[in-house]
């Protein structure tokens, strides 16, 4: 029997460590290297700078995406980047500690973000490929609670891991242990999937070789820009993100800094209990429960409340720079009402790219150009974050991230959305009746 005749393997054997495999290095370039050059005594402003910059790749994902169809299958690409994935961590792990570690871990994580963002494209197709419609749905939280176990993994279990390495040898050794783990857990998970993921074979190859991929890919670009507000939309998207960019990235450092300098002086261990555990599951909550408000209400009544429900919880940090609570319950506590707010807050984003941007012919192209200029917002406002701390201070800087939540409350009042809600729900309804 060939390897292209084997029977393939149950969906549950195979889509929670995909999706495990897919958050993982996401995690470790856009929170958990950041916590690491904190530990290392690099400045605010230089780790948002840096860590935001690589936050580029995942913007620009889609105009490769086309070019993967030109691959065998689908499990190829998610092997190879798997496997290239690891390798990479393995060697930031090697370069923590060059003189000039900085610059080449840096330039190390980039490769991790390209492994990283391809991974997703890869993943995401085959998991469309490879199963029906009614196992989709049935599969969908799975997609998502197992990438945020990457989340629980990386942010709790790995940085409270690294808190006590840190308290036995020197900072860089700690963390060179840290990303060996990591390496070694995208090197098994690789292995795994070698035999347990599906083939995904891609099918309908691109006509016309490369030049019908470059076509395609015209054609889609020209078609998304040509959509009624598509601008307006745009705004939307990008300042959407304005206040989650910003307290992302500084809201960790803030935890970690000494108290001399405004911050909490929490130690790495304790960072990843509270931020990457109790926080981690608030956000799960929140993210389930946004769900089901905004199917409840529909999403243009749900907008306003969706953004305010990321954005006020933001006050959480404001009352930690001002009280300075030294009990790890009160922080706890704080940072999870935050998570809960985000989680519940950012499914009013992916709705709207959903339903409002991604609708057309090329549904799929566009909804990934949507997430890319998802993830532009989310960077642009990161990369700013620490000049903006640095000008401020922890306290006034939180402040300044609630007041940035009120361009995009406006543009909800005039972006169009639910458009196309009349128009799906009266497709559905002979179904239902």
């Amino acid at each position: 029997m060939s390897i292209q005749d084997r029977p393939e393997h149950h969906p549950a054997l195979w889509v929670p460590t995909l999706y495990f495999a897919e958050g993982l290095p996401y995690f470790v370039v856009a929170t958990i290297a950041g916590l690491m050059y904190k530990s290392m005594g690099m400045a605010n402003d230089q780790i948002a700078l840096w860590t935001g910059m690589l936050g580029f790749v995942w913007v620009f994902k889609p105009l490769w995406s086309p070019f993967l169809e030109a691959a065998r299958s689908k499990k190829s690409i998610v092997l190879l980047f798997q496997f290239f994935g690891g390798a990479s961590l393995g060697l930031v792990a090697l370069a923590l500690h060059l003189p000039n570690y900085f610059a080449v871990s840096i330039a190390l994580l980039g490769l991790v973000a390209i492994a990283s963002a391809t991974h997703d494209i890869a993943a995401d197709g085959l998991y469309i490929a490879s199963l029906s419609s009614t196992q989709q749905a049935t599969y969908a939280g799975w997609q998502g609670g197992f990438y945020n176990v990457a989340r629980f993994f990386s942010l709790g279990g790995l940085v409270v891991l690294a808190g006590y390495f840190e308290k036995r040898m020197a900072v860089a050794q700690a963390w060179s242990l840290i990303f060996g783990m990591l390496a070694v857990s995208m090197l098994l998970l690789a292995i795994y999937h070698f035999w347990a993921l599906p083939a995904g074979r891609n099918a309908a190859r691109p006509a016309g070789g490369m030049r019908g991929v470059w076509l395609t890919l015209r054609d889609v670009i020209i078609d998304f820009f040509q959509k009624p507000g598509i601008w307006l939309a745009i705004a939307f998207i990008i300042l959407f993100r304005a206040g989650e960019g910003q307290i992302t990235t500084i809201g960790p450092l803030f935890l970690r800094a000494a108290r001399a300098e405004g911050g909490l002086g929490l130690a790495t261990a304790e960072v990843g209990a509270v931020y990457g555990t109790l926080a981690t599951v608030a956000f799960i909550c929140g993210s389930l429960l946004g769900g089901y408000f905004t199917a409840w209400r529909g999403l243009r009544r749900s907008m306003f409340f969706l953004i305010l429900a990321m954005n006020l919880p933001n006050l959480a940090y404001f009352f930690l720079s001002t009280a300075m609570p030294s009990s790890l319950g009160v922080i706890a506590v704080a940072l999870s009402l935050e998570m809960f707010g985000y989680g519940f807050g950012f499914v009013g984003l992916i709705l709207f790219i959903m339903q409002e941007v991604a609708v057309g012919k090329y549904q799929m192209a566009h909804y990934a150009l949507g997430t890319g200029i998802m993830q532009l917002g989310y960077v642009l406002f990161k990369i700013l974050s620490g000049t903006i701390q640095g000008a401020l201070g922890y306290q006034h800087f939180f402040l300044w991230v609630l007041v940035s939540a009120i361009p995009v409350l406006l543009l909800s009042r005039i972006v169009p959305i639910g458009r196309h809600e009349q128009a799906a729900d009266a497709a559905v309804q002979p179904a239902v009746i």
